[in-house]
């Protein structure tokens, strides 16, 4: 039971939450790349081939996962390679667009404009009304294009080749190009978003396009919308695990949480928060699971708090200095190792935890197949390089 009226969820319980929405036990695996990312809320798409294998290791048919999802990315338009939470690239459902713009796009929009206006103004470069001729100009020719590279927009507008110094006479000063500044900043405003990519789906050299159209909706709304999609999705959490995955203000946080009637609930580590209705158990996966999930994978990177399905120990060899998380090997709602793909192809992983071995490696060795059968020939090496990721592969 709970802290008076409060319901205690624990360890056991949040994994086989995590099992099942994440869809990552076998019998709940989705059909398409759109459950995955709706049940996900979003992937990360920082480091492109995160997308796809994030999306393969959820579906019941993996081989389908590179064709689905370029459909669904540049075809259908039913996903969207965009910038979100914390300045970071991912893949959202299309009809959250509007939601993540307003939710937290707009902060981020606002202070990334004005530093590049003030950069360009310390280099004598040309000034703000200049910049908004050039702006219009570039996306009239997006829009022409219907997708295209930087380059292809310098082409078409060619003041998009100006340069000017940025921090001049720091140990950092290096010259910066307004197409590079601009079109970043245009994407967290909302108006472009990551097109097809120039090679195969592990390129991370990519096209721009315009952002689908979508209404301005209320920032609170659209935190609140944000948060309870969320929380029904990787809930139950702390507060500190909210700020840290929206990037919000904790008063941001407080705001949300209120205006969705959250509940509070007891973890083991304090106080969380569930979804209005959402505090009554689910009923466990009815067999043990193991999955390889890739590096920057939305789950092991969902939540700060981490201990419930990461040992503090494992972590020097899964992360990298910056805290981006590496390959890791899954055994029924936790992290137990790591894996990585040689130079020929092959899957190896790593069981850290003696005790599990056993009991796992049948059911990661079949796993480790089933991605090797899909990736095939494509040499996949994560953009985020991580200890056991970098000996594995040598």
């Amino acid at each position: 039971m709970g802290d008076g009226r409060r319901r205690h969820i624990d360890v056991a319980q949040r994994r086989a939450r995590l099992a099942l929405r994440h869809r990552l036990a076998g019998a709940a695996r989705a059909a398409t790349p759109e459950e995955v990312a709706a049940s996900l809320v979003a992937l990360h798409g920082s480091d492109p081939a995160t997308v796809y294998l994030a999306v393969a290791a959820r579906l019941a048919a993996p081989a389908k996962a590179v064709p689905e999802t370029e459909r669904a990315l540049y075809e259908d338009r039913t996903l969207v390679r965009m910038h979100g939470m914390r300045h970071t690239v991912f893949v959202f459902p299309t009809e959250l667009t509007a939601v993540v713009h307003a939710s937290t796009g707009l902060t981020v929009a606002a202070r990334e404009r004005a530093s590049l206006l003030k950069d360009m103004a310390k280099a004598g470069a040309p000034d703000a009304a200049w910049l908004a001729e050039v702006e219009t100009s570039a996306l009239a020719a997006l829009a022409r294009r219907g997708q295209a590279t930087a380059a292809e927009l310098t082409a078409d507008e060619p003041r998009l080749r100006e340069q000017f110094v940025y921090a001049a006479g720091k140990s950092y000063e290096g010259v910066h190009t307004v197409s590079s500044r601009l079109l970043r900043v245009l994407g967290v405003e909302g108006k472009v978003v990551r097109g097809r990519p120039l090679g195969s789906w592990t390129s991370s050299q990519f096209r721009w396009a315009p952002a689908p159209e979508h209404p301005e909706l209320d920032a609170a709304r659209a935190q609140a919308d944000l948060l309870d999609r969320w929380l029904r999705a990787c809930g139950p959490a702390t507060e500190a695990d909210l700020k840290w995955w929206t990037g919000w203000r904790v008063t941001e946080v407080r705001r949300a949480l209120s205006a969705i009637g959250a509940q509070e609930v007891v973890l083991d580590e304090g106080t969380g928060y569930v979804a209005d209705g959402d505090a009554d158990p689910v009923a466990a996966p009815g067999e043990p699971w193991a999955a390889l999930l890739p590096g920057l994978d939305p789950t092991a990177m969902a939540w700060q708090q981490r201990d419930w399905y990461l040992a503090p120990d494992l972590r020097p060899y899964l992360f990298d200095r910056s805290g981006n998380v590496g390959p890791t090997v899954w055994w029924d709602g936790r992290v137990v190792g790591g894996w990585a793909q040689r130079a020929d192809g092959e899957i190896v992983w790593r069981i850290a935890e003696p005790g599990v071995r056993r009991e796992a490696e049948a059911a990661v060795a079949a796993e480790a197949e089933r991605l090797r059968a899909w990736v095939g020939a494509t040499k996949v090496t994560p953009r985020f390089r991580t200890p056991w990721e970098r000996e594995l592969s040598a």
